[in-house]
Formats: structure tokens, sequence, C-alpha cells
């Protein structure tokens, strides 16, 4: 039985396990923390298939230099971080196009084709965790901001989503009342589903434990042992892990996991931010985004989470309560209950980016059994079922999907 070592114990990387389990691989899973403790622990949960386009968007470039003069931005750059991302910047800023754009969206569009009907069969399959379908609510305090984010929803005609039908204030009001009269507009997206992120994670890794998964938490990976264009172990600080395959899923470290391959990877870590209510806060029947703020909000079985912001500013963990209270402050603004200023669990969190905001899926450049699956910035939870699947169906020999073109890892040529 071939032996698949994938590094990574997030979302993606225990997709990935469970898609090669199931097709009857011998899989070790390594982290240098716990499963799903990283970025999948403290996100929104959405799974949005029709709100899936790249960040990287046009008019972006001008929009976030202007942002990184307010620590509060949805999109903040930090100006001490520049200098060591400049080559990344430039490449993501390049990306900011409507040609990109457009290529970007349909590309995971066609991607995320199936997404729906595999989380609907993990369920079939006995995964536990957490999952609603009440779709997503979009609100606004702007009804042209609202025509412009309803506009881009004319993309996903072809891929079965409808065109959404404007509301207004008060029939949005009525959906959820406590929405602030400041709302003045939104749509319903009834398609959308949500999940508790973390009870994904542990649902995954109750199943890979059936399967006779290893999980190896606390273990970093120092070293690859190659030999003629091939991985043959990798090296940790708890001994060398012999492999047939190995996937690199590390999150906003992938590039520095494929380093050991002498392969550069262009990974940045852009940072998001949550607040989560156990037990408390306002009670929403379904989750809503705030449209101008940029702010998600899950409701989930017994709590409440915010979350949103993007900041750029390296590989860390650091939590910087400016981010926070721009997230406190667009809640104050669309919902009647107030969340007091130091209530709810606050949570950092890195998701990997790529210069077009598009993941790496597929062969890393000049291996011939090792792969890499990162990149997926806000679309970790969505896409997460697709590329356990398209992973392990590329590893196990099955031919690789036409889909997958546009995220092939060597586009970068970096």
């Amino acid at each position: 039985m071939k032996r698949t070592v994938v590094i990574g114990a997030g979302v993606i990387g225990l997709a990935t396990a469970y898609g090669l389990a199931k097709r009857g691989r011998k899989v070790v899973v390594i982290d240098q923390g716990k499963p799903g403790d990283a970025c999948t622990k403290g996100n929104a949960g959405w799974v949005t298939p029709a709100i899936s386009a790249p960040i990287p968007a046009p008019g972006l470039t001008w929009t976030s230099l202007k942002w990184m003069a307010r620590s509060d931005s949805p999109l903040y750059i930090a100006p001490t971080a520049v200098p060591s991302m400049s080559r990344w910047l430039w490449r993501f800023w390049r990306h900011c196009n409507a040609a990109d754009f457009e290529r970007g969206l349909h590309a995971v569009a066609e991607l995320n084709r199936p997404t729906m009907a595999l989380f609907d069969q993990l369920e079939r399959e006995g995964v536990q965790f957490e999952l609603h379908r009440q779709g997503l609510l979009f609100t606004f305090v702007d009804e042209n901001y609202m025509k412009e984010t309803l506009a881009e929803f004319g993309h996903y005609g072809q891929y079965g989503y409808r065109l959404p039908t404007p509301l207004s204030g008060g029939e949005v009001r009525a959906l959820e009342p406590v929405l602030s009269d400041e709302v003045r507009c939104g749509f319903q997206v009834e398609e959308e589903y949500h999940v508790r992120p973390e009870t994904l994670a542990a649902g995954y890794v109750t199943k890979l434990v059936e399967f006779g998964v290893t999980l190896r938490s606390g273990v970093a990976v120092r070293g690859m042992i190659r030999d003629n264009g091939r991985v043959v172990a990798v090296q940790t600080d708890a001994g060398d892990e012999p492999a047939d395959d190995v996937v690199v899923a590390a999150g906003a470290w992938t590039g520095l996991v494929v380093e050991h391959l002498g392969v550069s990877l262009p990974v940045q870590a852009g940072k998001g931010y949550s607040i989560t209510l156990n037990g408390e806060g306002p009670r929403l029947t379904r989750p809503i985004y705030l449209g101008e703020a940029r702010v998600g909000c899950s409701p989930f079985d017994g709590a409440v989470r915010f979350a949103g912001t993007m900041e750029l500013s390296g590989i860390n963990t650091l939590l910087d309560r400016r981010r926070i209270v721009g997230i406190r402050k667009g809640i104050a603004r669309y919902l009647r209950t107030p969340v007091p200023p130091e209530a709810g669990i606050e949570w950092v969190g890195m998701r990997p980016l790529t210069p077009d905001g598009l993941p790496l899926l597929g062969r890393v450049p000049g291996f011939s059994n090792a792969y890499v699956a990162s990149g997926h910035a806000m679309l970790g939870v969505t896409l997460a079922p697709v590329t356990g699947e398209a992973m392990a169906d590329l590893v196990t020999g099955v031919p690789s999907r036409p889909v997958l073109g546009p995220f092939d890892p060597g586009r970068f040529n970096w």
C-alpha cells in the first residue's frame, strides 16, 4: 500500500487526507499544531460558491493604497511589511484588472460546481459537523453599492445561480429583525450553506481515525530527502517520515515548506479576524453579510461569530486590536443589538493568499510525487471537499480534470 504524507492539518489538508484514505492510501498527516487549530478555527464557515471571486479586483490597486492609512480598513497592508513583500505586492496589484478578475472568477466557479453536492455527500458518509442551509443575506446602507455587488452575480448564471431579487430595507428587516434602520436594502442568496468550521475539522479527524490515518500533532517539518526528482522522506523534528507521495497543504506556511524542495511559491498570509459570542449577542436566523463594512455574521448552535478584514503584514499571528475595533464598529452600525466592547472570544488567523487570488492545486514544479494544495484565501471551507477529491484523484493517478489547469502551481515561474 502506497504511503502519502500530508503536511498540514487545516481543513484543506484534512479533506485531502480524507479523499486519499477513501481511495485506499495509507496516509500520515503532520502539523506543527493541532488539527484544525490555525486558520480553520475561527473563520465564518461560509460555503459560498456564488461569492468566490478572487480578491485582486479591478480598482483595488488604488483603493488598497488608500486603505494603508487606515488600520481598521477592510484590506490593510501594514507599511512595515511592504519592503519584504514588495515583489509579491507588485504581482498582486498587476492582477487587479478586469481580464484577470474574469478569468479567475470563472476558474473558481468551474471548480466549485460540485461543492454543494460534496457537502451533502460528507453528511451521507457519516462525517459529523454542524451544517446550516439558510442561505446568505446581503445587507447594505448604500443602494448604489448594493447594485454593484448584485451585478457580480450575473457572472454565475451559467453555473446554475439565479440573479437575486433586490429587497428594500423593510423587506430585509422582515427577514432579520435584528438589523438596524440604517440598513436600506439587500438581497438573499438562497442556495448557500454555512458550517461551524471547528466541527468540520473535528468531523474529518474522527473519520480519519476510523480509516486508520496517522495524525501527528506538534511536529514541524525540517527538510525533505530527495532522489532524482522525487521526495522519498519528510524530515521532521520527530524523525523522518518515508513517503511515496507528499502533499503540502500547510496554509500560509506553504511557501516556507516547499522551500525545502528548492522551489519558491508566492504564498503570503492574509490575516483574518473574528469575534465569537457563545450563548450571548444578537439572535440571527441566517448568516448575514454587512456590505460596506465587509463583515460576515454567522449564527451557530448556541453562538454567533463576526468575521472580516484582510491584513497583509507577513507571516505572524499577532492580534492587532485596531482590526477588532473595525469589526465592532461595523456591527454597531448594522445591528440593533449592541455587542459590548469586551464581549466575545477574539481570534486572528492567517489565510494563505497568492498574487492572483487563486489556489495552488497540483504538482510542485520539478517533482513527480510532490503536490501542493494551498492558497485558498477566504475560500478554504468552501473549497475543502472539492480540493480533497481533486487532489486525491491527482495523487492516485486518476486523469486530471481540465478545471485544475488555472490552479497549476507552476504558473508563477518564481
